[in-house]
């Protein structure tokens, strides 16, 4: 197998002319080239209106030294792909089955890897699975009725289950993890495109049906899923796990258990801290959602109307004087603000796009740093309680409704009274409000002036009546559960930090990567008795 690299084709044409392009590259005829895969695809705009298509393919060829020898082009490799296949190398009987501990991608891409190698285990999720998820979540955005168990947060699938599903990560990593990742996403529904699409999405509505077949899969291995059971206590004995306490009243006994609990278990937080856990908090983000019509951003990313290329998006950062970095995140295209809320007299808020991201407007997360300098006292907790407070701030401000302000309104620090040309595009019950109240003073002055920086590299970004919403506070977890770097366990043996919630993870893949590595551990300990 040969790998081609900077394949440029125009982008309204898309893969048009693709295999011709290869061939021409390995110098060679068309109908020599017996398979030709996309491995990734990435757009260049910088001739923008002039955009293109730049390819990595894989081929098929006879004669493959043949042809390496007459082409000649540092763009010609040879393919190497990394096959993902962890060591099963356990020494330990189970006495148990393993326990994983929430069903987000970290504690279902654990539980499947687990379960593939016939260790049978055992998922709790606190919420409701997916189906019975959706229902509660959309009645909460038409009533305001909140389900502290079961809503954004908490459920089959984890946060990301209501978000993007953006699967693109920064992880750098040689074991075909993430490769992995992306494959079983396929082999369970989603688009086969997101294996070469450069920044791969899945949408909220597409990655709903790829985890139930994902539980559906490791109820076939043997595996049992059990939702509405949570985590209320661990029993321990010198330093060990012995039994999980669940829902207050039930004992699990489990020498092994994944805790992939997400960045909202905030109750699991105190109780870890109850029970001695080594823990440390850590720096997050936190803001505002800003919205603006998505032809803006695609005006300012293509140079034109974007018409058959998909929605644009955008990555922005800066460096303030005052020494904050503020940045935007999770980039939803064409997609809405939903209230994220999980606790009650709190609200929180995120971004959701659908798989077509064919919404009216763009949002994004504009999020400036906090480390544990800004928390209140030093409580290993502290950042939760800051997340807390921000939270309550905007409950206030929206009397429990998302509270809304225009961005000039943001910087003269009054409500806005009306609209400008963007409407919001929401889930959830919305009003105006004063967004910037619900920020300490530094973290308001840094999103006013970080704005005005982002309008010189997208024009329009700093427009007046571009809509704000608070707050965005979870965009990672306050707390990191500390774990042992070689068999990754807690300061408590047979306990199992995980994913983004145990402050390993930042996104829906290296989460899940996160998962298959705290598998791995596990494989390594333990063997089936």
């Amino acid at each position: 197998m040969l790998r081609i690299s900077q394949i440029k084709r125009n982008a309204e044409k898309g893969e048009q002319g693709l295999k011709r392009a290869a061939a021409k590259e390995l110098r060679i005829r068309e109908e020599e080239i017996q398979n030709l895969r996309i491995c990734k695809r990435s757009l260049d705009a910088r001739k923008k209106p002039e955009l293109y298509y730049v390819y990595t393919v894989d081929v098929e060829v006879n004669d493959e030294e043949k042809i390496l020898r007459r082409c000649k082009s540092n763009k010609v490799t040879r393919a190497k792909e990394v096959i993902y296949a962890p060591e099963q190398s356990g020494t330990i009987p189970f006495k148990h089955r393993p326990v994983v501990i929430g069903m987000g991608p970290a504690g279902l891409f654990c539980a499947l890897s687990l379960a593939r190698t016939g260790f049978a285990p055992i998922l709790l999720e606190r919420g409701m699975d997916v189906d019975r998820r959706q229902e509660m979540v959309e009645t909460f955005w038409q009533t305001g009725q909140l389900d502290e168990r079961s809503n954004i947060q908490f459920g089959e699938g984890g946060a990301g289950t209501f978000s993007d599903g953006k699967l693109n990560t920064a992880v750098k990593d040689a074991t075909g993890r993430n490769t992995f990742v992306l494959k079983t996403f396929v082999e369970f529904g989603a688009p086969e495109e997101i294996l070469w699409l450069n920044k791969p999405h899945i949408g909220t509505d597409l990655l709903r049906e790829v985890i139930k077949n994902i539980r559906k899969e490791i109820l076939r291995l043997g595996g049992d899923v059990r939702f509405e059971a949570q985590v209320t206590d661990f029993e321990i004995q010198k330093g060990q796990l012995r039994a999980l306490i669940i829902n207050g009243a039930e004992r699990l006994e489990c020498e092994a258990a994944v805790l992939a609990i997400g960045h909202s278990a905030r109750d699991t937080f105190a109780l870890l801290k109850k029970r001695q856990f080594s823990m440390s908090p850590k720096a997050f983000a936190v803001g505002v959602r800003m919205e603006h019509p998505q032809h803006l951003i695609d005006q300012s990313q293509y140079g034109k109307e974007r018409g058959t290329l998909p929605a644009a998006d955008y990555k922005l950062t800066c460096q303030l004087p005052n020494g904050r970095g503020v940045y935007s995140f999770c980039m939803c295209p064409g997609g809405y603000v939903v209230n994220a809320s999980s606790e009650e007299g709190k609200l929180a808020v995120n971004g959701m796009s659908y798989h077509s991201r064919n919404g009216d407007n763009a949002n994004s997360a504009i999020v400036v740093t906090v480390t544990p300098k800004d928390f209140p006292g030093d409580d290993v907790l502290a950042g939760v309680e800051f997340q807390r407070k921000l939270e309550a701030a905007a409950y206030e401000a929206g009397d429990g409704k998302i509270p809304v302000q225009l961005y000039h309104d943001f910087c003269k620090k009054q409500v806005s009274e009306s609209l400008g040309e963007t409407t919001p595009s929401m889930k959830g019950a919305w009003t105006f409000g004063n967004v910037r109240d619900c920020f300490p003073k530094e973290i308001g002055d840094s999103i006013e002036q970080a704005v005005k920086v982002f309008g010189r590299k997208i024009r329009g970004f700093d427009r007046g009546d571009a809509i704000l919403s608070a707050v965005e506070s979870r965009t990672s977890s306050p707390v990191r559960i500390e774990r042992e770097k070689e068999t990754l366990e807690s300061s408590i043996s047979g306990i199992y930090p995980c994913g983004e919630g145990a402050g390993y993870a930042g996104g829906i893949t290296s989460a899940a990567m996160d998962g298959l590595k705290v598998a791995e551990a596990i494989l390594k300990k333990f063997k089936i008795k």
